[in-house]
This record gives C-alpha cells, sequence and structure tokens, in this order.
C-alpha cells in the first residue's frame, strides 16, 4: 500500500510507503501529515548549538553562560546545580487540564521545570561548548565527543589539537577540515581519510604532502594532481606561499576548478547494503540516511545517527536504541522514545524534554530515573495508563492549531514556535535559512541580538595578510567580521583572537582569518551537499563524461555505451559536478 498526501505545512505532495504504514502500525502512530522535509525541520528548531546567553542561575543567583536567553522565560539552573539531588522535579508537576491542548500545557511546563544551562558532561576546561560531552581544553565545540585541545569545532570525535573543523573523527593537527578521518596536519580539505602534511585535498585516501588535489589514493607529493620528486614538491609549496592569505587564496581558487573537472561518487557510501543518502558507513536496510554508521539498521529519514534499528525521523540519535521516532538528540539504550529531546536510557517516553533513565512518561521536563508521570506529576501504573490514553484522545479531540491553520493532533511533534529558542538560533537556520521576515510570518520566535557594548578596533581588511607579520598584540583586538553582520549566518559582527589560537596558527603559519567562528562554520557547511536526496543517471557516457569535461582513463563494463545505471543523489541535477556511479567511479579512482 502507497499513499500521496500533502504536506500542510509546505502544501507539497510526499508519499507514504507501505513500510512506512508498517512501522506506524508499530508505533502506534498516525502516519504524519508534515512531508520527511518539513518534519526535519521542525526538530532542527528545537536545538540550539551555537548561541549562549548571559544568564543567573535560577537557583544560586549567580551568572552563568546559557544555552537559553532571558527572553525565553526558561528556568534555568547551573549545569552542576542542576544534577545535584537536593531539589525535585516531581514537585513541579500538575494536573492535566482537559480544558485546553496539550501542547499548550507542556508548554507551560517546560518553562516552569528548571533545566540545565548547557547540556554537556564531563568536561574538563571547556568553555562556550554545548552537547559536547568527554572533552578537555575545548572552546566553542559543538556537538562533540572525546577530544583535547580543539577549538571552533562541531561534531568532532576523539580528535586534538585541531580548530576550526567540522566532523572531525581520530584527527589530530587538523585546521578548516569537513567530514575527515584519522588525518593529521591537514589542512583545508573535505571527504577525506588517513591523509597527512597537506592542503586543499578533496576526496582523497591515503595521502601525504600534496597541495589541491582530488580523487587520489595512497600518493604522496603531488600538487593539483601532478606528481613531483620530494625535491620538486618542496620548491613548488615554497612557490605557493600558503602561509599568507592571498597565496591560500590562488590555491584554492585553482583547487575549485579542478574539483570541477573531476568526477564526483554519487554519495559516500562504505561498507553498507540496501542504504541510500549520504555519509553512510557499516549501516544496512535504511533509507534517505545522512551521516550515519555504526550499524544503523532498518531505519528511515534520519541525520547524525549511530548503532540503532526500527527507527524513523531522528537527528543526534542512536547509541544503542530501538523504536525511536520524531526525536532528536535522544537514545543511548532507549527504547520505544517518541517526540522526544534529549531523552536518554527511557522506555516507552513521549512527547518529554531532558529526561534521563525513565520509564513510562509522557509529557514530562527534566526528570530523572522516574516511572508512570505524566506533566511531571506521579501516578500509579493503573492511573498512568488510563490517564495516557485519555490525553491521547483529548489531544485529536482538541488540537493545538498556530497562527498558520497548521494541525497538531497526537503524532506531531512539538510546534517549532514553542521550542525554547529562537529559529535563527538553532540548527534549522543552518539547514533551512530564514530570515528575519520569513521566520517571523511563519509565525516562529526569532531571536534577536542584544546591542553589543564592545568597539571594535581593527578591520578585517587590516589584519596582516602573512602569519610572520603578526605581532603578539593581536590577541588584544576586536577584529570587525568581513560579513559584518550582513549575512544569515549568526554572525557576531567582530571577534577576538585568544592566545592558543595565534599559537595554533604561528606553529603550522596559517594567516588570522577574516571571518568570526559563526560565519566560518557557515562557510564549512557550504562545502557538504544538503539532506536531500534527487534520482539521477550516471553521467559516464563511453569515453568522457556527459558534459565532455572528463576523459576517463579506463575501459568500464558498459564499454563506449552511456552507463544505465541510476541512483539516489543529494547532488542537485542543476549542480555543475560530473557525477558518477559506485562502478564508474571506482573505475577511475581505484
Amino acid at each position: 500500500m502507497q499513499e500521496s498526501k500533502q504536506c500542510q505545512n509546505c502544501k507539497q505532495n510526499f508519499t507514504i510507503e507501505s513500510e512506512d504504514f508498517d512501522f506506524y502500525k508499530k508505533m502506534e502512530v498516525p502516519p504524519p501529515t508534515f512531508c520527511p522535509e518539513c518534519r526535519m525541520q521542525r526538530r532542527f528548531a528545537w536545538r540550539n548549538e551555537r548561541a549562549f546567553f548571559r544568564h543567573k542561575c535560577a537557583k544560586t543567583g549567580k551568572n552563568i553562560i546559557a544555552a537559553f536567553s532571558p527572553e525565553s522565560g526558561m528556568t534555568v539552573y547551573d549545569r552542576d546545580e542542576w544534577w545535584k539531588d537536593d531539589w525535585d522535579p516531581i514537585s513541579y508537576g500538575r494536573e492535566y487540564n482537559f480544558e485546553k491542548p496539550f501542547f499548550l500545557q507542556f508548554k507551560e511546563l517546560l518553562k516552569t521545570v528548571p533545566v540545565p544551562s548547557v547540556f554537556n558532561a564531563r568536561t574538563v576546561n571547556c568553555f562556550y561548548t554545548q552537547h559536547t560531552g568527554d572533552f578537555k581544553n575545548g572552546y566553542l565545540v559543538m556537538a562533540s565527543w572525546g577530544g583535547e585541545d580543539v577549538s571552533y569545532a562541531a561534531r568532532v570525535q576523539r580528535s586534538k589539537d585541531s580548530m576550526d573543523v567540522f566532523v572531525l573523527i581520530n584527527g589530530e593537527m587538523c585546521y578548516e577540515c569537513v567530514g575527515v578521518s584519522k588525518s593529521y596536519k591537514l589542512f583545508f580539505s573535505c571527504n577525506c581519510d588517513g591523509c597527512d602534511n597537506s592542503y586543499f585535498l578533496y576526496n582523497c585516501k591515503g595521502c601525504s604532502s600534496c597541495v589541491g588535489c582530488v580523487n587520489l589514493r595512497n600518493k604522496s607529493y603531488y600538487i593539483f594532481n601532478v606528481p613531483y620528486s620530494k625535491e620538486e614538491y618542496a620548491a613548488k609549496v615554497k612557490e605557493l606561499n600558503l602561509s599568507s592569505r592571498e597565496g591560500l587564496h590562488r590555491v584554492k581558487e585553482e583547487f575549485e576548478k579542478l574539483k570541477l573537472h573531476s568526477i564526483q561518487k554519487f554519495a559516500n557510501i562504505t561498507n553498507s547494503a540496501n542504504v541510500t543518502g549520504d555519509n553512510i558507513s557499516n549501516c544496512s536496510n535504511s533509507r534517505i540516511m545522512f551521516d550515519a554508521g555504526n550499524g544503523v539498521k532498518d531505519c528511515k529519514y534520519l541525520q547524525n545517527a549511530l548503532e540503532m534499528n526500527d527507527s524513523y525521523d531522528g537527528y543526534g540519535v542512536g547509541a544503542g536504541a530501538e523504536l525511536l521516532y520524531e526525536s532528536f538528540d535522544t537514545g543511548v539504550r532507549g527504547f520505544r522514545e517518541c517526540f522526544c529531546g534529549i531523552v536518554y536510557g527511557g522506555i516507552d517516553i513521549f512527547y518529554s524534554y531532558n529526561c534521563h533513565n525513565c520509564k513510562n512518561c509522557f509529557g514530562c521536563a527534566n526528570l530523572q530515573k522516574k516511572e508512570y508521570c505524566i506533566l511531571n506529576k506521579q501516578y500509579s501504573k493503573e492511573e498512568y495508563e488510563m490517564l495516557r490514553a485519555k490525553i491521547v484522545s483529548h489531544m485529536n479531540m482538541m488540537p493545538y492549531i498556530d497562527t498558520k491553520g497548521r494541525i497538531y493532533k497526537y503524532g506531531e511533534f512539538f510546534p517549532v514556535e514553542f521550542s525554547p529558542f529562537g529559529y535563527n538560533k538553532t540548527v534549522a537556520q543552518e539547514y533551512f535559512p530564514l530570515t528575519r521576515e520569513e521566520i517571523k510570518r511563519e509565525g516562529y520566535v526569532y531571536e534577536d541580538d542584544k546591542e553589543r557594548n564592545y568597539i571594535i578596533t581593527k578591520a578585517w581588511s587590516d589584519l596582516p595578510d602573512d602569519i610572520s607579520k603578526v605581532e603578539d598584540n593581536i590577541t588584544n583586538e576586536i577584529i570587525r567580521c568581513k560579513h559584518g553582520g550582513q549575512c544569515e549566518h549568526q554572525c557576531s559582527t567582530a571577534f577576538k583572537i585568544i592566545p592558543t589560537e595565534l599559537q595554533f596558527y604561528r606553529r603550522f603559519n596559517l594567516p588570522i582569518p577574516e571571518l568570526c567562528p559563526n560565519c566560518r562554520h557557515y562557510e564549512r557547511l557550504k562545502q557538504r551537499n544538503p539532506l536531500k536526496l534527487w534520482h539521477r543517471k550516471c553521467q559516464c557516457v563511453g569515453k568522457t563524461s556527459e558534459n565532455g569535461v572528463y576523459t576517463n582513463t579506463s575501459r568500464h563494463q558498459h564499454g563506449e555505451e552511456s552507463c544505465p545505471n541510476e541512483f539516489e543523489t543529494s547532488y542537485a541535477p542543476e549542480r555543475p559536478e560530473i557525477v558518477y556511479c559506485e562502478q564508474c567511479y571506482q573505475a577511475e579512482v581505484m
């Protein structure tokens, strides 16, 4: 059975497959009324990874840094105070009101029950970090697990001595890298594995001492895919003047041209069977996933997922989880966690936020080790089951309807406008960017920036071109960002160079950046493909690519005829890259 429905948000049609109906039946939830992309956007709008605010701990009164703005109305405790056992979130419980929609009641509860200032675990000397654990000496590190001496980073695992990276796994001494693993002294590179002492690499593996190369395997002393002797290479690299901003710009320009004249594999999928999506490893029987690995099985519509099965619609989920649906930052040996955010180790948890090791809870916030609770009120098993059934029925009879007429019955995730964060401060802004006017028009919350009281002392255009010309007092300067706030990238308009950062630039002969940390993060995001798939054909037509730009170096299995293979890819049809299927790509690159 297959059914086409119109999304009540974007009004586009989407298809619910027979396998989807089987999952919804198993989870005892109705089919969705939002399309997969709008469901993703809605979840993303509940996760703030990059914005920090000055706040007061509601418990001690001391000044703290929090992920929640004072205007959010949230009751915020310092993280360490929140984890103490001298307060009881059950004391904030309330009776369910059958005269008011469920979502409005949950919104009121969420603002009342104390929430931790940030969501970190086992961090030492980490400032301005969020959703991060097992980390030491981190500065502006987000959504990362396991690392040391890392700054301006997101989604880092088991890495050290690195800066300005996005998705770095087992890396060391890396800078401006995206989607890189097991690499050392790698700079300005993307989608690389096992590379070292190199600059500007793309889709390279096992390469050492290379500059500006694409699709190389186990090579050394290459520049723009041309081989050199060790001595020639050293002389050429010196001529490139990579310690200057001007030199880097020249190399990057040539590198980008080479990328467009090279082939791209339709998707980064390794050691996986029967999967679609991008950046997937060691997964099976799963569709439309992005950044998934470590045994994800029988899943669909996941982003950033590890070690889980039989789940749909999640962001930052997994770690030994099963039967998750419409949740973010949830899992950790969890079972049947639905419509949740930041729920770990839960069993049968629905519509809950920041609950840990709980069982059978519905509409709860900030609980630990509780069972049979609704709106943080304790019930017996029998009372819980009876009331829960009544609430589900009530959610369908008295749904929440937003200002745009979108209807939220049982089975819908929390409305975007109920998020404790302004839309423009969330992950949604990174993947579904909206202007201030668009955010307001949708009925969402826009978080206005506070008036900044610093005085800019240096323009980005006045920064020395070469790191050798930078003096120690640069750490005292407040530098205007090149974007100057005229972008939708959460631009801070100005930034400082911290002492450890200056040491890093000098150590590796790198020029001072022109953009603030947030704008640099958004520039890295541009290097990754969107979280969306298109059905396309392989662009290999025998001896060349379809556009005639690339000439094949080997004979392919389809001979001189056009390759018949089709696939799902995150490269949109209108993009200029040359996209090959797995077989044609391997014939050229391996």
